[in-house]
């Protein structure tokens, strides 16, 4: 079993990037190019208490976000993958589960946090992502030689990405 973080600090308010990550819409936005990623379908349940009736849609508890990707840029093959929202809560986190995708298991759990630095005020992006491979000793070769190293570079690019979008 794999797991990874990543933090990110936004000079932007919580509220704000909150709502940037619960609406499914903006994922493409901050997936890598290379990765093609599109949405398919969205299976959406409104979060109990909307702060804002005219916010864009957003993925509550038992939303389904369904995607497709590819899973390597120079070859025509795509990917599936459906994520299950299983927790939510207003500006502190909400976590998704892989319904139905290539890993075994996948688990991501978004984190905010409202943070002041240098007398600025913004917010603190954390991801914990828990995965596990399969496949046995052959999936933890292919882990540590693509997974983790591919799982990097996406949180590379989302961070660039989010500066550009919300910074």
């Amino acid at each position: 079993m794999g797991t990874a973080r990543f933090t990110q600090w936004l000079p932007v308010a919580i509220e704000q990037v909150f709502l940037f990550f619960a609406n499914p819409e903006n994922l493409p936005r901050i997936m890598p190019p290379e990765t093609e990623t599109r949405l398919i379908e969205l299976r959406l349940v409104a979060p109990a208490e909307s702060p804002n009736a005219n916010a864009a849609p957003l993925a509550g508890i038992e939303s389904e976000i369904v995607t497709s990707f590819r899973v390597l840029p120079l070859l025509p093959f795509r990917a599936g993958w459906t994520a299950l929202i299983t927790e939510f809560e207003w500006n502190h986190h909400f976590s998704d589960v892989q319904k139905i995708g290539p890993f075994r298991r996948f688990q991501h759990r978004h984190e905010f946090e409202a943070q002041v630095r240098d007398g600025k005020a913004g917010t603190l992006v954390r991801d914990v992502i828990e995965y596990e491979v399969g496949f046995g000793p052959l999936g933890f070769c292919i882990d540590r030689l693509f997974v983790a190293r591919r799982l990097q570079r996406t949180f590379a690019y989302r961070q660039d990405a989010l500066r550009k979008l919300l910074g």
